[in-house]
C-alpha cells in the first residue's frame, strides 16, 4: 500500500497548495480575513479549495479501502486521475467557472469508483 500512501500524501499536498493559492488571492484581491466574498477571482480560488476539501472526505478513506480490499495499483491509478482532475478543475474554475465540468468529472468519478469498489471489495470479504 505504499503507492496508495504516496497518492494520499500528494492529494494532501495538492490541497495545501490550493489553500496557499487562497491566501495569495486574498492578498492580491484585497479580501481581508475572515471575509470569504469580495473579488470574484478570489471567490473562485476559495471555492476550488472548499470543493477539494469536500471531495477529500470521500477520496482519502475510499482510496485506502479500495487499495486494501481490491488492488493498490488500480487505486493509485484512479488517484492520479483524481489529482490531475483537481488541477484541471482549478484551472477551469478560476478561468471560467462554467467550464469546470471536465475537471469535476475527472475528480468526482475516480472518488466514486474508489468508494463503490472499496465497498464491494470489503463486502466480498464478509
Amino acid at each position: 500500500m505504499a503507492i496508495t500512501s504516496i497518492i494520499i500524501v500528494l492529494a494532501l499536498l495538492e490541497y495545501i497548495l490550493f489553500s496557499m493559492l487562497v491566501g495569495w488571492a486574498r492578498g492580491k484581491y484585497n479580501v481581508a480575513a475572515p471575509a470569504v466574498t469580495g473579488d470574484p477571482i478570489f471567490e473562485r480560488f476559495y471555492r476550488v479549495q472548499q470543493n477539494t476539501l469536500e471531495l477529500l472526505v470521500v477520496f482519502i478513506p475510499s482510496i485506502a479501502i479500495f487499495s486494501y480490499y481490491v488492488d493498490p495499483h488500480i487505486a493509485a491509478g484512479l488517484g492520479v486521475v483524481f489529482l490531475l482532475g483537481r488541477l484541471v478543475y482549478l484551472k477551469q474554475y478560476v478561468t471560467e467557472p462554467k467550464s469546470r465540468a471536465l475537471g469535476f468529472i475527472f475528480s468526482f468519478f475516480p472518488a466514486l469508483i474508489l468508494a463503490i469498489g472499496g465497498a464491494i471489495g470489503a463486502g466480498l470479504q464478509i
